[in-house]
């Protein structure tokens, strides 16, 4: 089988990239052909003239249409998996596909085809205005993208795919990676017949070796809707216990850093796998709902729990009762967050116990080889019915 790739890279490396470069390296690990079409945004907001081209772009863009449809010519895949279209590619290529007649699947990384910013939050909480009015004008009204530029060019484009069908037209397949995500766009009017939910997926290593750490971690970028300040705050309520948060900063902010949180930078490879090793747990306090938190996965491959909020597909990964792989906190409220650090934190037969639950539904539902199945029976029931 020969598949091809659409993804418009973002600014900086992000999860979604190292999403599609997996998937990548799992299609041809099983013998299938891969092939990309993969333009990027890194440096293309540096100036006045690369703003307005995305701008542009991200409605309508000549370039990503033509490249599409010179690569469907070129390669000739038998299906197409689509990532990220913004700004340089833009849901209009997607016409090329059914003019090619080749089948598309799309990997719902966020909430972008329902929600111009691809977050569902506005003034630090969720939210679904856009989803309740099935449009996406309040996006300029809030100037939920605080710049009324961007505010525009993302509700444009937007209103420009659901005007044209771009999405419920041309697009076979939507797979989500979480059932909220799912039942989002149901909601939206989505054909639920074009809904499956195919999750992230991460290698699940043979075993671990169980540690009981020495700090509470983070991992993710050092941006206000990931909820990083929320956990500082509960670090400085708490000197007796290390902090270490690793990710890139992605905001200037007068956050003032007590002494016992580090900021380790951006860690990737085998010093990440070094810092879930040493820690006893992860939080994950974020803002926004999130797509599908890959920061949980890498944290059960060495059997450690997560702590994140209880919204979103937090919720169903981390889960509730005797099947809980970690603890879920009332989403920004700062007293509940710390009750289930120092819950976690203060009984360590309970964290290492969560943590096995954690390696354990890794190895079940997340683990590589889980996960392409799911892909491969979806490419096989497209292509052959």
């Amino acid at each position: 089988m020969k598949i091809l790739l659409v993804h418009n890279n973002y600014g900086k490396y992000s999860g979604e990239e190292a999403v599609v470069d997996k998937m990548a390296s799992t299609f041809r690990e099983h013998g299938h052909e891969v092939c990309f079409y993969r333009l990027t945004t890194e440096r293309s907001r540096e100036s006045l003239s690369g703003k307005i081209k995305g701008f542009l772009c991200g409605i309508y863009s000549p370039s990503g249409v033509k490249g599409l449809r010179e690569i469907l010519e070129r390669e000739k895949p038998d299906v197409v998996n689509v990532h990220n279209l913004y700004p340089f590619i833009s849901p209009a290529a997607l016409f090329e596909c059914k003019k090619a007649k080749v089948p598309v699947v799309m990997t719902v990384h966020n909430f972008r085809l329902i929600c111009p910013t691809g977050l569902f939050m506005r003034n630090g909480k969720p939210c679904e205005v856009c989803l309740q009015k099935r449009n996406e004008w309040s996006c300029i009204r809030y100037n939920c993208e605080h710049s009324y530029l961007k505010s525009v060019g993302y509700t444009l484009r937007n209103v420009y795919a659901r005007w044209t069908g771009a999405y419920k037209d041309n697009v076979n397949t939507f797979a989500c990676i979480t059932e909220f995500q799912g039942e989002k766009l149901m909601e939206a009017g989505f054909d639920k017949n074009k809904i499956v939910v195919i999750p992230n997926s991460i290698d699940a290593p043979s075993g671990y070796e169980a540690t009981l750490g020495s700090y509470v971690a983070y991992i993710g970028r050092l941006s206000y809707e990931k909820g990083y300040d929320l956990l500082v705050e509960t670090a400085r309520k708490h000197p007796e216990i290390q902090f270490c948060l690793a990710g890139a900063k992605r905001e200037d902010t007068n956050i003032a850093f007590p002494e016992n949180v580090r900021l380790m930078g951006y860690l990737k490879g085998k010093e990440l796998e070094s810092f879930i090793k040493n820690a006893r747990l992860v939080v994950i306090p974020s803002r926004c709902y999130e797509g599908f938190p890959m920061a949980i996965l890498e944290a059960a491959q060495f059997g450690k729990p997560c702590i994140g909020p209880d919204h979103g597909g937090f919720t169903e990964i981390i889960g509730k009762g005797e099947s809980a792989i970690g603890r879920l906190f009332e989403p920004n409220n700062l007293n509940d967050l710390e009750k289930q650090v120092l819950t976690l934190w203060n009984q360590p037969v309970l964290t290492e116990e969560l943590g096995r639950k954690a390696y354990e539904k890794l190895r079940k539902e997340y683990s590589s080889e889980v996960v392409y199945r799911k892909w491969d029976e979806l490419f096989t029931k497209i292509l052959y019915g």
